[in-house]
């Protein structure tokens, strides 16, 4: 019922629709800035014929295998939810494939959780270990999203940087000078999004030996596992070093070596206790992870590894290719031995986003400014290599011309 307006009221909907409502994001919202990565792309976009050297994805297509089983499921009207945890048989094809790639031995009953990505199972572990006040160390240069997480879960972040000289390892020195003793857990990723830094086993020892002495958790993200150039190419989890196990939460997922990134699908391996403390998070807000990209990845372990064996020998063969050409131009660049990223250090004279920025606008080459990945991350440039060799050495050849030029009206 509305009320006269010619009798001196307005109308209801006249009232209502005067008013206001202001949404008031929390502080650990506001106290979050949007992410640099997503602005640089937000910049390429507005501009014809950019090549993108920023994106932290595969050029590749899922192997056809894996397509062909999502495509199948679908047809079989296999579009129901899965178990919370994911399908058994996905997690049993988890565990064989975690214990003969890295010697990691998880039941797949009751230790791994398929999550919406390995992004979830990330956030999944932030929200089920950290307490508000707590405070979590984070290995920098790092993934973006580790910061955030931490925030939105009610902790403190204490960065720990590494450094160039150590080949942006961390190191026990670094732990110590940080004031990680005092932290509640700790966190990794290796090989490094955005260095391209690995950790042999002797090199986790240490760390190891630090979380122990100072009863850390660790939350270990081992998404760029696959993709390890050193050597041997093995890779090594701190999971399977002495004492370990029962204090380390493992990230992987199928977004980076088998190209999944859409069907976004991840999981964590973890001791029981741990993972059905994550299940109670995610059984509320994800329910369970796209029962599509499950059937995907399932075939993917199951008969997709010389898809991706070859895929990791073409990322080696643009790696060295990139770092030549790096080289080449001028610019110190460190020498990557895993992930699909190098990360070269700007030339003098330039700050991190002011050399991506005018890399972009002058020549149409987006890469992303160090500065976004944290501390120890200024004065250098993330460049992804997942992309084709037509493109690179395009990009390359661009970025040498923008070198040149600056380089020519610096001497003038």
């Amino acid at each position: 019922m509305t009320r006269e307006s010619d009798a001196g009221f307005e109308s209801e909907s006249e009232s209502e629709s005067e008013v206001e409502f202001d949404f008031e994001p929390s502080e650990r919202v506001q106290a979050v800035p949007p992410s640099g990565i997503r602005r640089f792309f937000e910049i390429a976009e507005e501009r014809d014929e950019v090549i993108s050297l920023g994106v932290g994805e595969p050029d590749f297509a899922a192997p056809w295998a894996a397509r062909d089983a999502a495509i199948t499921s679908l047809e079989q009207g296999k579009t129901s939810y899965t178990a919370n945890r994911g399908m058994r048989e996905l997690r049993e094809a988890i565990a064989d494939y975690a214990d003969d790639r890295f010697d990691l031995d998880y039941d797949p009953g009751e230790e791994i959780i398929v999550t919406a990505g390995a992004s979830e199972a990330v956030d999944l572990a932030f929200r089920a270990f950290v307490d508000p006040g707590d405070t979590v160390a984070v290995a920098q240069p790092s993934y973006i999203s580790y910061e955030p997480g931490v925030i939105f879960a009610g902790g403190e972040v204490l960065p720990v940087p590494t450094y160039r000289e150590d080949d942006f390892r961390l190191t026990v020195d670094a732990l110590e000078a940080a004031g990680a003793d005092e932290a509640d857990l700790l966190v990794l990723c290796y090989p490094n999004n955005p260095t391209g830094a690995i950790m042999r086993e002797t090199d986790l020892e240490p760390i190891a030996e630090f979380a122990r002495e100072h009863d850390l958790l660790v939350l270990s993200d081992e998404i760029y596992a696959e993709l390890t150039y050193d050597g041997d190419g093995e890779h090594t989890s701190i999971a399977t070093l002495e004492g370990m196990r029962e204090r380390t939460v493992v990230f992987n997922g199928f977004s980076k070596a088998h190209a999944m990134t859409g069907l976004r699908l991840g999981y964590a391996l973890a001791p029981a206790d741990a993972v059905g403390a994550m299940n109670k998070i995610h059984q509320y807000a994800m329910l369970s992870a796209p029962t599509t990209a499950q059937h995907a990845a399932l075939e993917a372990l199951d008969s997709c590894g010389d898809e991706v064996r070859d895929m990791v020998d073409q990322y080696d063969r643009r790696r060295q290719f990139v770092l030549s050409r790096f080289r080449e131009i001028g610019m110190d660049v460190f020498e990557a031995r895993g992930a699909f990223y190098c990360f070269p250090e700007v030339p003098e004279g330039w700050t991190s986003e002011e050399f991506a920025e005018e890399l972009l606008r002058e020549q149409g080459v987006a890469v992303v400014p160090g500065d976004v990945f944290g501390t120890g991350g200024e004065g250098h440039l993330r460049v992804s290599y997942a992309t084709g060799l037509a493109d690179l050495r395009e990009a390359l050849g661009r970025i040498e011309a923008f070198v040149d030029e600056h380089a020519e009206g610096s001497e003038g």
